[in-house]
Order: C-alpha cells, then sequence, then structure tokens
C-alpha cells in the first residue's frame, strides 16, 4: 500500500491500516489533548497536541521527506496541523479522515469511542 498523492491532504483510516499491516515506515501523530490521550490511542502512535503543536514541532519534526499521519478525534484539528506542517515544507504530511473516531468504527471497534 502506497500513501496518496503528495497533492491530496487527506488518507483514510483503511489506507493508514493498509500501511501499517504492510509494515511501511512513517509517523504516526496524534494531535489530540492529553486527556483525549488518556480515553484511547493507537499503537504506535506519538502525542504531539496541537495546543502546542507550533511550540514543539521544530524539534519533533526535522525530516522532510519522512512521511507523517496525523490524526486527531474527528479530523478537524489533525487537518489543522497538516496544513501547517506542509506550509513548513513537509508535503508528505496526510490527516486521517475521521480521525480516531472512523477508526473505531471502521477498523477497530476495540477502541473506544467517546
Amino acid at each position: 500500500m502506497n500513501f496518496p498523492p503528495e497533492s491530496e491532504l487527506e488518507i483514510t483510516p483503511a489506507e493508514v491500516a493498509a500501511i501499517l499491516a504492510a509494515g511501511t515506515p512513517f509517523r504516526l501523530i496524534d494531535c489530540r489533548e492529553a486527556d483525549e490521550w488518556q480515553v484511547c490511542h493507537l499503537d504506535g502512535a506519538e502525542l504531539a497536541p496541537l495546543s502546542s503543536f507550533a511550540e514543539t514541532a521544530a524539534a519533533r519534526f526535522t525530516d522532510p521527506a519522512q512521511a507523517i499521519v496525523i490524526h486527531c478525534h474527528h479530523g478537524m484539528r489533525s487537518a489543522r496541523a497538516t496544513a501547517w506542517l506542509r506550509s513548513r515544507g513537509f508535503p508528505r504530511t496526510w490527516s486521517m479522515a475521521g480521525g480516531i473516531d472512523l477508526w473505531s468504527e471502521t477498523i477497530d471497534p476495540a477502541i473506544p469511542r467517546y
């Protein structure tokens, strides 16, 4: 499974699941807040809350060639974080459409919905 073209801003949970299953390396970033992370999170994800994203991004994101998938609860915050990173030279960044909620609904029902 390949990532969507760089011209696309979103990736579906099914595409992310296929990329994970294929073992393709990428960074999975959760831009929800710490209290939401405590409710549920995806294995292998890194927490980078949107509320402090701009302040921590320079230290966290250093390789513009690396593939990055960002998710949140429903996809709005991750879309903002994706646009922010892309505007700073990270073209291989996508927002997971529907967020962790759609992931729970379509990929892994063991992930609690809230």
